[in-house]
């Protein structure tokens, strides 16, 4: 039998592959189109002489922003086209992973979207210089701007996080709490029980995708979301009667994977602060729940 060794461009790609598919997936919030950037990526690496490259992480970094960025301007249509509340794919991940709070903060369906406030540019400075520590030298190369410009670009988006950011990133443990006293809640229909859990103001977002049942706009305060959810006793007894919950791990932080009569129907995730919930991301399109089934290996570094 004769040996196959793997070249050593392979080499280089494949032991960086979980890492830059993270980078991708911060920016674009989709887990296909990271995969097409990362196709993107290894095409373009497969004809450099990776002998001739000194830091061969940060030229594969560099390479995976860049085709990132074009992307994310040209999903800007797409998004605007979106039926109903666009939220990112969720990953399920490793149990292990919801016990790396940095992790788990970064890559949260409440990060996610306050990096889709941001601009282009904006999203993909953040991204390397906070989440991937990246120095300014190789992000001005990877967004074509000076460092100079860039620790501006890195100044503002900064400040418009931590403006939207929760205080403190919740605990797995404390998520966990928290969600199953949100789904005894559910289950028992009773609706004290769900005011308990929810804070006041705390916000629903589900997302269909014009393609299953969802609200189209935002759910806003704890009455209306217990509303939304149990309405009349009729309608509460029926809720019962069809959906399971069952907790997962999903982009590092505790969820709910959601079942319909015993089929697979959307995931939830939450954001916490001092105890109750926030904030509820409901993703219920199915184009978006390719990756529950099975874990998807995210990195930071």
């Amino acid at each position: 039998m004769t040996d196959r060794t793997t070249d050593p461009a392979t080499e280089a790609f494949v032991a960086h592959r979980s890492l830059l598919f993270t980078v991708a997936y911060e920016m674009l919030g989709s887990a296909a189109d990271a995969e097409d950037v990362l196709q993107e990526t290894w095409l373009r690496w497969s004809k450099v002489d990776p002998d001739r490259v000194d830091d061969q992480r940060a030229y594969l970094v560099r390479t995976t922003t860049r085709q990132a960025l074009n992307r994310l301007r040209t999903m800007k249509r797409r998004r605007e086209a979106y039926v109903g509340q666009w939220l990112p794919e969720p990953l399920v991940t490793a149990p292990d992973a919801a016990e790396d709070l940095e992790l788990a903060e970064s890559l949260s369906m409440a990060m996610m979207l306050v990096l889709e406030s941001l601009s282009p540019t904006e999203r993909a400075v953040f991204v390397l210089r906070e989440v991937f520590e990246v120095g300014y030298d190789d992000i001005a190369g990877a967004v074509g701007k000076t460092p100079a410009a860039v620790r501006q670009i890195a100044h503002r988006a900064r400040a418009h996080v931590d403006a939207r950011r929760p205080r403190r990133t919740a605990s797995a443990r404390e998520t966990r709490a928290a969600l199953e006293s949100f789904q005894r809640a559910l289950q028992t229909g009773n609706p004290q029980d769900l005011l308990d859990v929810l804070a006041p103001d705390v916000v629903l977002l589900s997302d269909g995708g014009g393609v299953k049942r969802a609200a189209l706009r935002p759910v806003v305060g704890a009455e209306n979301i217990v509303r939304f959810y149990l309405g009349g006793a009729a309608s509460a007894a029926r809720f019962q009667a069809t959906i399971t919950w069952e907790p997962t791990v999903v982009n590092g932080s505790p969820a709910l994977a959601v079942h319909r009569e015993g089929e697979l129907d959307g995931v939830m995730a939450v954001r916490l602060e001092d105890g109750r919930i926030t904030g509820l991301y409901f993703v219920r399109n199915p184009r978006k729940l390719t990756r529950v089934t099975s874990e998807t290996p995210l990195t930071l570094r």
